[in-house]
């Protein structure tokens, strides 16, 4: 046990150095002046200064990512994740058929095809300035999902389509051919016929997504 102090009445007196009292007084109670410490006032003056920067830095300036926004690119990065495991090392038709049977993913192929492809080959893959990509008929290759990612990869230049590898990451280019794969067949009144007529393979061609975006330039001469 420790020692008692002898004289115990001393600690109850007051110590006007060290804690003086305030200058109010309620109902003949006063208080001691005892601020609060340094260390606490610095950082409550420091949070007071950081949320001025954060409120500026994300509501002022739109600099920062919102968590809605936050959440929307970890969800995108994992579903980039799960195409090039559906996709595998190697690009194969097997694994591009997997990522067109995908509609998760291929609804993040669209956003690709919207932003490259519609002004050649329109919104819905009917065709523009490119071909359409919705019929049967193909000015190149043989309307096989591989096929498509050569094309969508190295481009026909001589007929106005660029070389999208130089643009667009090597898993964004499998997307794209996959979309495209999604709307072959699926004859959406535009763009006469062109190039030789490809038969119908229910199992390569089925549509995982409604054709609602188009894989513009993307595809260009793809078809």
């Amino acid at each position: 046990m420790s020692r008692s102090d002898p004289n115990p009445e001393r600690r109850l007196e007051p110590q006007p150095e060290s804690a003086p009292l305030t200058s109010h007084s309620y109902d003949g109670i006063q208080e001691y002046d005892n601020p609060m410490p340094a260390w606490w006032r610095r950082v409550f003056w420091a949070t007071f200064v950081f949320s001025l920067g954060y409120f500026i830095h994300f509501q002022l300036t739109d600099n920062g990512a919102s968590v809605e926004q936050s959440y929307s690119e970890d969800m995108r990065e994992f579903r980039e994740q799960k195409a090039a495991q559906s996709l595998g090392e190697k690009v194969t038709e097997e694994g591009l058929t997997r990522l067109m049977n995908d509609p998760t993913l291929m609804r993040d192929a669209r956003t690709v095809f919207l932003a490259r492809c519609v002004q050649c080959h329109a919104a819905g893959g009917q065709g523009n300035i490119g071909p359409n990509l919705t019929d049967d008929y193909w000015l190149n290759g043989g309307g096989k999902l591989e096929d498509l990612y050569e094309i969508v990869s190295n481009g026909r230049t001589q007929k106005g389509m660029p070389n999208w590898s130089q643009k667009l990451r090597p898993l964004e280019l499998a997307q794209v051919a996959a979309y495209v794969g999604t709307l072959r067949h699926t004859n959406v009144p535009g763009r006469a016929p062109q190039g030789n007529r490809v038969a119908f393979e229910p199992s390569a061609a089925a549509p995982a997504v409604a054709p609602s975006g188009a894989l513009g330039a993307a595809a260009s001469e793809g078809h």
